[in-house]
C-alpha cells in the first residue's frame, strides 16, 4: 500500500486557490489504492458476525457445536470465551464514548446487534458457520416509534450543544404578529451506507496490535483501543490510508471494528471482519427520526416576531445521542423571541450517531418548509421574506459574525437559477410533456469549527519537503489540499513536496468531521513548515557566509525552494546551501493547529449558502424528479476550488436523497429494519441528478483561523432538502410535511 503519493505538476508558486487535481486520484482509478478489506497480512483468517434478529430480550442458546464443527472453521467467539476488556464497553469517560455491544452478555438491544462471531479460514465457512449458530431467543416486546416511549428532556444535544436556548419571549412575539403559522414536519430515520462498509484488519504481535480500520479519527482510536484492552497507546499503530466514505459513522469505532480485534487475540492470527451491507442497519449509528413543530409570527411586511422550533426525537434504549434540529434556528434568521427546545424517547434500536450536518440538516427542512408556508400567507417572495428577516448579527447572541456573505450568495445564485421569473402561484408552470414545474429555495448554514490536530514538516537538502500528519482523507481531498497548504508555507512547487497520512506513526491530525478537516489538518500542517522554514532561516541569517546574513527570520521570504531577502530580493540562497553548510540533510520542525481561537467568544463564524431547486411532477402519477440545482455557497477561503465543488455537489446530492429517497421502514412488532438494503433503502443514482451547479462566493475571514478556512463537506446538504420541499409545492401546490416526500404522500 503506498503511504505517499506526489502531485503531477501543476504549477510553480503558491499553489492555494489553483484546482489542483485529486493526488489520490490516479491509485484509486486504477486499483493502486488499498482499502481496508484490501488487506491480507500471511496467516489472515475471516470473521463474520452473527446478528440478532430480535430488537429486546436475550440469548437463550447458540448451537456453537454446530459451527465448531463446519471444516474450515477455526473458533466461534460469544460472550462465553470473548476476551476479557480491561474497560466496561458500557463505560462512558468522555461523552462520546458510545456504548458499544462487545460480546459481553446474553441480552439484545436492538435488531442486528452483533451476539456472535466465527472465525475461519475463508470467508465462506465463516458465513456458514454463522448461519449453523441457530439462535435462539427470550423476546420480549421493543418499542420502536418516534414518541411511543416517555418523553424525556436531553442533558444535551448534538456535539453538547445547549438542550434549550433562545431570546426574548415567544408568547409577547406571537401576540404582536399579523400572521402566526404552526406547523410540524418530520424526518425519517437515515443509516450509514458509505461506500466502504465498517471493517478491521487486526493483528497481534504479543501485546502489540496493529490494525487497520477505516476511521476518521485515527488516534481517537488508538487511545480507546487503549482502554479496551488495558495496554499503553504507543503498543497500537492504527492505519487507514484510504477510507471510502464516513460522513460521522468513522469518527468513533463502532462494534465491527473493535470485534475484529478481539477475534484475533482469541486465535492469535491476523482476522479481517468486514460488516455486510445488511449489517449497517443497526451497530453503526444512523440519524434519528424527528418530529418538528414550527412557530412563526410577523408583521404584514414579513418582519418575524417569533421563532419557535420545537424538537422531538429519538435515541436507544441504553445510550444518548439526541438529532440537535433546532441548533439552525439559533442562528439563522432574525427575530425577537427565539425559542428552541428538545426532547426526546427511547427506543429499542441502535445508538443513533453523527451524520453529515447532523442536526442542521433535519432542522433546515423544516425550517425553511415553515418559512416558504409564512411567505405565503403574507403574499410574499420566498426570497423576499429571507431577506427581510436577514441576521445581521447572530440572533440569540448579538456577536457579529466573523464573515458572512450570504446577500451575495442569495444574490448570486437568484441571476443563475433565473429565480425573477418564478411566478408565485403553485401549479403555473409545465414542460412540453405536460409535467409540473415548481421552483423552491432554501438557506444553507453551517458552523466553521477548528480542532486540534499536528503535523511535521521536513525539508531535504536536495529542495523537497515531506509533510506527515494522521490526518485522514475520507473523499473530501485532503491528500490534495494538505499538500497545497504544505507547499505553501514552504515556499515550494507542490510537486516536490510529498504527504504521508493516514496512521498513527504520525503526529496526531486530530479529528476528519464535523467540516473541520482541512482547518484542522492544515493550520497544523501550516504551522510545521512556517516552523520548518525558520528554522532554516536561522541557520542562514546567524551564518556570516551566508547572503542572508543578517536579515533575521522576519527579513527573509521562502519562494521556490530559496529564501530570499526581502530588503533586496537579489540576495537568495536555496535551501540545499544553506542545509549544506550547516552540515545538515535535512530540517524538520512539528506544528499545532491551535483549535478554537480565541476570537470564537467575541464572533459568530458560519458558512452561509443559498439552493435554488427545480422540480417536474407527473401530475397523475405523482413521480417527482429534481431537474436542476443551483447552489451558491461562501465558505472563506477556497484552497481548491475544484475539490470544493466537489463537496457541494457530494452535499446537495445528500440533500435530494434526504428530501427524496432515504427512509428506513422498521417492523413496528419485531424490530427489525424491512428495508436493510440498497435495494429498497433507496439512494439517488445518476439518473436521478440530471444538473448540479455549485457557485463559490468570495468571502474572506480574518478571524475563523490564521488560513481564513472554514468548512464545505456538510453545508451543501442543509438548504437543499427544504429548497426541493418548496418547490414539490410549487410545482403541485400540495404541502407535504413528511420527509422523505414519496409519491403516495403526494397524491394521498
Amino acid at each position: 500500500m503506498p503511504e505517499t503519493v506526489s502531485f503531477a505538476h501543476q504549477r510553480h508558486g503558491s499553489s492555494i486557490g489553483q484546482p489542483i487535481t485529486r493526488r489520490d486520484g490516479p491509485d484509486k482509478v486504477t486499483g493502486a489504492a488499498r482499502y481496508t478489506a484490501d488487506v491480507r497480512p500471511e496467516g489472515l483468517l475471516h470473521a463474520v458476525m452473527a446478528v440478532s434478529t430480535i430488537a429486546k430480550g436475550r440469548v437463550a442458546h447458540l448451537d456453537v457445536a454446530a459451527a465448531e464443527g463446519h471444516p474450515g472453521v477455526v473458533a466461534v467467539m460469544t460472550p462465553k470465551n470473548a476476551p476479557t476488556l480491561a474497560k466496561s464497553p458500557d463505560e462512558k469517560d468522555n461523552p462520546f464514548a458510545f456504548r458499544l455491544d462487545l460480546l459481553q452478555g446474553d441480552h439484545v438491544r436492538y435488531a442486528g446487534q452483533p451476539i456472535a462471531v466465527v472465525i475461519a479460514e475463508t470467508l465462506e465457512a465463516a458465513t456458514e458457520g454463522a448461519a449453523l449458530l441457530a439462535p435462539r431467543y427470550v423476546s420480549e416486546t421493543p418499542v420502536i416509534a418516534l414518541g411511543e416511549g416517555d418523553l424525556l428532556t436531553p442533558p444535551a444535544v448534538g456535539a453538547g450543544s445547549p438542550t434549550s436556548e433562545g431570546t426574548g419571549d415567544l408568547e409577547d412575539g406571537l401576540a404582536v404578529a399579523d400572521s402566526r403559522l404552526t406547523a410540524t414536519y418530520e424526518t425519517a430515520a437515515q443509516y450509514h451506507n458509505a461506500l466502504e462498509p465498517h471493517s478491521s484488519v487486526a493483528e497481534w504481535d504479543g501485546d502489540r496490535l496493529t490494525l487497520y480500520t477505516p476511521s476518521q479519527a485515527l488516534w481517537i482510536a488508538k487511545a480507546r483501543l487503549a482502554g479496551f484492552f488495558g495496554i499503553p497507546p504507543e503498543n497500537i499503530r492504527v492505519i487507514c490510508h484510504y477510507l471510502g466514505g464516513g460522513f460521522g459513522s468513522k469518527g468513533f469505532l463502532s462494534p465491527p471494528q473493535i470485534l475484529g480485534v478481539m477475534a484475533s487475540k482469541l486465535v492469535g492470527r491476523p482476522v479481517k471482519l468486514v460488516t455486510r451491507r445488511e449489517q449497517m442497519f443497526g451497530p453503526v449509528g444512523h440519524r434519528a427520526p424527528t418530529r418538528q413543530t414550527l412557530t412563526l409570527g410577523a408583521t404584514r411586511d414579513g418582519a418575524l416576531t417569533a421563532f419557535g422550533h420545537h424538537t422531538l426525537t429519538q435515541t436507544s434504549s441504553y445510550d444518548d445521542f439526541y438529532e440537535a434540529c433546532g441548533l439552525i434556528a439559533r442562528h439563522l434568521y432574525a427575530s425577537p423571541a427565539i425559542s428552541t427546545t428538545h426532547e426526546g424517547t427511547r427506543a429499542d434500536i441502535g445508538t443513533p450517531i453523527f451524520m453529515r450536518a447532523p442536526g442542521e440538516a433535519p432542522g433546515s427542512v423544516a425550517v425553511e418548509s415553515a418559512l416558504d408556508e409564512l411567505a405565503l400567507e403574507l403574499d410574499l417572495d420566498p426570497l423576499e421574506l429571507r431577506l427581510k428577516n436577514y441576521a445581521e448579527v447572530e440572533p440569540i447572541t448579538g456577536r457579529p459574525f466573523s464573515s458572512k456573505a450570504l446577500r451575495e450568495c442569495y444574490a448570486q445564485g437568484a441571476e443563475r437559477f433565473g429565480w425573477a421569473k418564478r411566478p408565485k402561484a403553485p401549479r403555473q408552470l409545465r414542460d412540453a410533456d405536460g409535467l409540473l414545474i415548481g421552483w423552491g429555495m432554501g438557506t444553507a448554514t453551517y458552523p466553521a469549527g477548528m480542532m486540534q490536530g499536528e503535523a511535521r514538516a521536513t525539508i531535504h537538502a536536495d529542495g523537497t519537503a515531506l509533510i506527515e500528519t494522521s490526518a485522514q482523507d475520507m473523499g473530501q481531498g485532503s491528500w490534495t489540499v494538505l499538500a497545497q497548504i504544505g507547499a505553501d508555507g514552504l515556499g515550494l512547487p507542490a510537486e516536490r513536496v510529498t504527504l504521508r497520512i493516514g496512521d498513527t506513526d504520525l503526529p496526531n491530525g486530530g479529528l476528519a468531521g464535523g467540516s473541520t478537516g482541512t482547518a484542522t489538518g492544515g493550520m497544523a500542517v501550516h504551522n510545521a513548515a512556517s516552523s520548518a522554514i525558520a528554522g532554516l532561516a536561522g541557520l542562514a541569517t546567524n551564518d556570516p557566509a551566508s547572503p542572508l546574513y543578517g536579515a533575521g527570520n522576519a527579513g527573509v521570504t521562502a519562494r521556490d525552494g530559496r529564501l530570499v531577502r526581502n530588503d533586496d530580493p537579489t540576495r537568495s540562497e536555496s535551501f540545499g546551501e544553506i542545509l549544506a553548510r550547516a552540515g545538515r540533510s535535512s530540517i524538520e520542525a512539528k506544528g499545532q493547529g491551535a483549535g478554537e481561537p480565541a476570537s470564537r467568544k467575541a464572533y459568530a463564524m458560519h458558512a452561509h449558502g443559498a439552493v435554488y431547486a427545480e422540480v417536474k411532477v407527473d401530475p397523475d402519477l405523482g413521480q417527482i424528479r429534481v431537474t436542476r440545482l443551483v447552489g451558491a455557497f461562501a465558505a472563506g477561503r477556497v484552497i481548491n476550488p475544484r475539490l470544493v465543488r466537489s463537496q457541494y455537489y457530494g452535499g446537495m446530492i445528500w440533500g435530494v436523497s434526504l428530501a427524496l429517497h432515504e427512509h428506513a421502514v422498521h417492523d413496528l412488532r419485531s424490530g427489525r429494519i424491512m428495508n436493510a438494503n440498497l435495494a429498497e433503502y433507496h439512494v439517488p443514482v445518476n439518473a436521478d441528478i440530471p444538473s448540479v451547479e455549485a457557485i463559490l462566493v468570495e468571502e474572506h475571514d480574518p478571524h475563523v483561523n490564521p488560513l481564513g478556512i472554514k468548512g464545505v463537506g456538510e453545508i451543501g446538504i442543509t438548504g437543499t432538502a427544504g429548497a426541493i420541499a418548496n418547490a414539490v409545492w410549487h410545482a403541485t401546490g400540495v404541502r407535504v410535511r413528511e420527509i422523505p416526500i414519496t409519491l403516495d404522500k403526494l397524491l394521498g
